[in-house]
């Protein structure tokens, strides 16, 4: 049984031809409907204009970086999910790609496997979002759902993030992670945990949850490195502290 309906269109951002001719066969295999793009300047218009319902971008392009594609599609409002595929092992990479709004990031090379299991989960995700959708006009609002901490303020219903009354911009995933952890504030998850519970991946890379509180932690806490709230709990994980 096909696991994604044959209208979901995935676009491959990736300039080596074997491994952007195997992802699309395999995507193929799984149901997926995909396009190869093999250029960054070339990704950032076809991504405009086809719609599609997820990308995955490789980082080292001809022309113009992934980076520089999941920057524009960003600037522009464009909240396609991306996960972001990289042969580079250096850090800052994946910290920038997870600054600029990726969705996921994955080293190569990589097992079809967890890259699969990545791809469901964040059209998981993007499906639940756009069902959620906004009420009808006639419909009278319910009064906002916030969470508070300090000067940060979280509304529920509009997805949105203050602190100190500025906005502050968080990706799908940073939301999901902050507001987990705040509803279930004071108790200890691990990395394990937290890619099963927010991340919807029964395995993944540790790492990936280390980069996402690193990006709360810069956004949210007055010191990063001494954080009040998104604490470490050393040798097993993390958790939430409201005060």
């Amino acid at each position: 049984m096909n696991a994604a309906a044959p209208t979901t269109l995935v676009i491959i951002v990736e300039d080596d031809r074997a491994i952007a001719e195997g992802l699309a066969l395999n995507m193929k295999l799984q149901g997926y409907a995909s396009e190869v793009i093999g250029d960054g300047e070339t990704a950032l218009e076809r991504i405009e204009a086809a719609r599609p319902d997820l990308v995955l971008l490789d980082i080292t392009l001809p022309r113009r970086s992934g980076l520089w594609v999941l920057e524009q599609l960003r600037q522009r409002a464009n909240q396609v999910p991306i996960i972001v595929l990289s042969a580079r092992q250096d850090e800052s990479d994946k910290v920038a790609a997870l600054g600029l709004g990726a969705d996921d990031y994955i080293t190569k090379p990589f097992a079809l496997a967890e890259l699969f299991a990545r791809v469901a989960a964040v059209l998981r995700r993007s499906r639940l979002g756009r069902t959620q959708g906004p009420r009808p006009a006639e419909e009278p609002a319910a009064p906002a759902r916030l969470l508070r901490f300090a000067d940060v303020v979280v509304d529920l219903e509009g997805r949105t993030v203050q602190r100190g009354g500025q906005p502050v911009k968080l990706t799908h995933l940073e939301f999901e992670l902050l507001t987990f952890l705040f509803r279930n504030r004071g108790r200890v998850y691990t990395r394990e945990e937290l890619l099963r519970h927010v991340w919807g991946l029964q395995q993944g890379q540790a790492r990936t949850v280390d980069n996402f509180v690193a990006q709360l932690r810069a956004k949210l806490e007055d010191d990063p490195d001494r954080p009040q709230h998104l604490l470490t709990v050393r040798g097993s994980g993390y958790r939430f502290a409201p005060a």
